[in-house]
Order: C-alpha cells, then structure tokens, then sequence
C-alpha cells in the first residue's frame, strides 16, 4: 500500500457498508522454470547478491496482488506480482515507497525493482520487514506519521507528484496545504 500519494479516491474502494471489497479473485502463481523466464530470480541471484534462494513463502494481506517472502543466502525481499496489470501501478508504489524511505521517519521497505512478468502482468521486489505482532506505541506512530508528511511537504503543499493507485482504486495527484485536509479528502471522498 502508498501512502504517500493521498489524493481523491473513487467511491468504489469503500462501499458504504464495508462488508467486502469486490475484488477478482487471485490468479495462481505461475511456476516459471528457466532462469532466463524468470526476471524476479533472475533479479535476487544477480542484483539482489543471492547465491541460492533457500524458501519461497507466501504473505497474506493483500487482495489484488500475490505476496511472496524469498528467503535467501543474502536475506529475504518481499515480492508482490499481479498476473492481470501492468508495471504503473508497482512504479507508483516504488516512487512513493521510495520518498517515504527518504524521509527516514517511518520504517518502510526499500524498493528495488519493478519490471514485467514474461508470462504477463507485472512485479515489484522490495526490502523484507520483519514485522511483530505488538501494535506498538500508536500516539508514536501518529508523530512520526506526521514527521513524514511534514518532510514530504514540497513548495507546491502535501501530497504527491503524480496520479497513483491504493489496490485498484486510482488516486489523483492533488496538492493540499495542510495534510489533514488531504487526508480527509483520501478517506471520505
């Protein structure tokens, strides 16, 4: 999920009773045999400085797109991919990953790669997190939320550079002069 690019959402991602969203269900992961086929292996034994992949998990949350942990000799990246979309949306996630990585005030993974799937749809690799189980300290997370997007502010206000996604819901590139404001406009509108 971006959270930096917080702009208008179509009503189509929060139906008034919130019961479920209705989406598509998954498409199974293909299993890709050469290496040349598959440019996220391809990616982790090359850039990524694996010599071996030791285990390949699944990671549950999301509705649109197959999350995967690879577990390797140089540590583990989370890996999502999305058989039916091309590579814009996963390039929005990275940017916006990217300039929340930059302010160094909430802990979110380091995007390393977005590309196409040979067999169609698209992938993003990123830094894995290990994540607990505590909620932590929210009234900290609050202050550091606000850090962000007070570091993230540009002479043009808050929000982002460019149009973006949150799952399928598309959201427009706005600027706002306070973050709350845009916030509320992300959440109700």
């Amino acid at each position: 999920m971006v959270m930096g690019p917080i702009g208008s959402i179509h009503s189509c991602c929060f139906p008034s009773s919130f019961p479920r969203f209705c989406f598509p269900k998954r498409k199974p992961l293909a299993v890709l045999a050469a290496m040349s086929e598959d440019p996220i292996r391809e990616w982790i034994m090359s850039e990524g400085k694996a010599t071996q992949i030791t285990r390949i998990s699944s990671v549950g949350g999301g509705c649109i797109n197959l999350a995967n942990r690879y577990d390797t000799d140089a540590g583990s990246f989370f890996v999502k991919t999305n058989r039916s979309i091309g590579p814009a949306m996963f390039e929005g996630e990275a940017l916006g990953l990217g300039a929340m990585y930059e302010t160094r005030t909430i802990r979110v993974p380091r995007p390393f790669k977005v590309g196409t799937l040979p067999s169609g749809g698209s992938y993003i690799i990123m830094e894995f997190i290990e994540f607990g189980s505590s909620r932590g300290n929210q009234a900290a997370l609050g202050r550091k939320l606000a850090e962000m997007h007070r570091a993230g502010k540009s002479e043009k206000g808050f929000g982002f550079d460019m149009d973006n996604t949150i799952g399928r819901c598309h959201i427009s590139e706005h600027r706002y002069s306070s973050c709350c404001y845009e916030l509320s406009q992300a959440i109700f509108y």
